[in-house]
C-alpha cells in the first residue's frame, strides 16, 4: 500500500512540475508577445529594436553579476563582455566611451597593476568591459556595432552560452528546474531575442 502511494505521489509530482513549467513558459510567451506588440505600436520597429537592445544588455549584465556571485559554472562567461559591447544602447555606450570611461579605465588599470591585492576578482570582467569600450577602434565601435556583423557576433555568443548552460544543467528540462535554473535560462534566452529580431528586420 505504501509503495503504491509513493509511486502515485512521485507520478503526480512530475506531472505537476511539468505542467507548472509549461504554464510558466506559456505565460512568458504571451507576455513577451504583448510587450513586443505594444513597443511596436508605441514607437514603430525602431523603438522596439532599441527596447530589445536595452533588454539584451540588461540581461547580459544580469548574467555577468550572477556569474560573479552565485552562479559559478565552467561556461565562458567572459563572452558577455563583447556581447555587451555590441548590444549596449548608443547613449550608454558613448557615455562610457567618453571621459568618464577613460577615468574609470585608468583607475582600474592602476589598481590592477600597483595594488593587485586590493583589486577584487569580481571587478575583472567589468573593468575589461570598460577598457574595451574606451580603447576599441572606431571600426569596431561604430561600423561593426551598427551592422549585421555585430548582430551575428551577439547571436553566436547567445547560442554558445545557451548550449553550454543546457549541457551544464544536464538537459533542457533540467535547465528550468534546477536552483537558479529558470532565471539563468531566461536571461540567456533574452540574449538571443535582440540579435534575432534585429537580423530579421535588417
Amino acid at each position: 500500500m505504501g509503495r503504491i502511494l509513493m509511486q502515485y505521489i512521485s507520478t503526480n509530482k512530475d506531472s505537476i512540475i511539468a505542467s507548472s513549467i509549461d504554464s510558466d513558459i506559456n505565460d512568458f510567451k504571451v507576455t513577451a508577445t504583448k510587450l513586443l506588440y505594444n513597443a511596436t505600436m508605441l514607437g514603430g520597429v525602431g523603438s522596439s529594436t532599441s527596447f530589445l537592445k536595452g533588454l539584451a544588455s540588461f540581461a547580459a549584465i544580469y548574467l555577468l553579476i550572477l556569474d560573479r556571485t552565485n552562479w559559478r559554472t565552467n561556461m565562458l562567461t567572459s563572452l558577455l563582455v563583447p556581447y555587451i559591447f555590441f548590444s549596449l544602447p548608443g547613449s550608454i555606450f558613448h557615455f562610457f566611451r567618453g571621459e568618464i570611461g577613460k577615468w574609470i579605465a585608468s583607475i582600474a588599470v592602476v589598481l590592477r597593476l600597483f595594488f593587485p591585492r586590493h583589486f577584487p576578482d569580481w571587478l575583472e570582467l567589468p573593468g575589461s568591459m570598460i577598457l574595451l569600450l574606451v580603447v576599441a577602434p572606431d571600426f569596431f565601435a561604430i561600423k561593426m556595432r551598427n551592422n549585421w556583423v555585430g548582430l551575428a557576433i551577439d547571436l553566436a555568443v547567445g547560442c554558445y552560452l545557451l548550449q553550454e548552460h543546457i549541457r551544464a544543467s544536464g538537459g533542457f528540462r533540467n535547465s528550468f528546474t534546477q536552483k537558479h535554473g529558470i532565471s539563468n535560462t531566461l536571461g540567456i534566452l533574452l540574449l538571443l531575442v535582440y540579435p534575432t529580431w534585429a537580423l530579421v528586420i535588417l
